[in-house]
């Protein structure tokens, strides 16, 4: 089965990347979804951050209380990674789980949709695209989200540029043009990339 990656920076548009390639009928494992499906009441990193923080940062329902969370990590480092190790840790457990059904199912393909390149994604991942954004396109994107400027700038300046996002890839695609325009580049590198592989989608 082929694990392919997709990822790049906030507003880069890695999610309409990955909508692409789901409306192609692509499995996509979004690892920001994941990440709030295992923080919802019930969600399976509950236990352990109950456990490591206690119990007033869960809410009544058992969900992850962010605002008590976020008041308790803000400004401590250690405290917001060890969150974050949990957080990721059982992101890739269920993202692992999930794969391993896909390929007992005989699935030819899966996508995992990623902001942040950790080791664990470059390992599961047969290929990573990469996808680029012009920043002042980013930074238009963002605030037409209803994001503030500053935010996005700082949201921006926190995360690994263009040229360090694309070290890590096997494939970039600049989307600092239309919809069109990125639907012709993905569209290239499908049958460049999967129908080469016997992927057809």
């Amino acid at each position: 089965m082929f694990v392919l990656g997709i990822t790049g920076g906030i507003g880069s548009g890695k999610s309409t990347v990955s909508g692409l390639l789901a409306e192609r009928g692509l499995l996509v494992l979004d690892a920001d979804e994941i990440s709030r499906s295992v923080t919802a009441a019930g969600g399976r990193a509950m236990p352990e951050i109950a456990a490591t923080f206690g119990k007033k940062v869960v809410t009544a329902s058992g969900a992850l209380n962010r605002r008590v969370m976020s008041d308790i990590a803000f400004g401590d480092k250690k405290k917001l990674d060890d969150l974050s190790n949990i957080i990721h840790r059982h992101v890739f457990e269920q993202i692992e789980e999930t794969l391993a059904k896909e390929k007992e199912k005989g699935s030819k393909c899966v996508v995992l949709d990623v902001p942040i390149p950790v080791n664990k994604f470059r390992e599961l991942c047969n290929q990573i695209w990469v996808v680029t954004c012009d920043k002042d396109v980013r930074l238009a994107r963002l605030q037409k989200r209803g994001m503030e400027k500053e935010e996005a700038e700082r949201r921006i300046a926190v995360q690994m540029t263009d040229d360090e996002y694309c070290e890590l890839g096997d494939h970039s695609i600049d989307n600092s043009w239309d919809l069109e325009d990125l639907k012709d580049k993905v569209e290239v590198l499908i049958r460049e990339q999967l129908y080469e592989r016997g992927i057809r989608i």
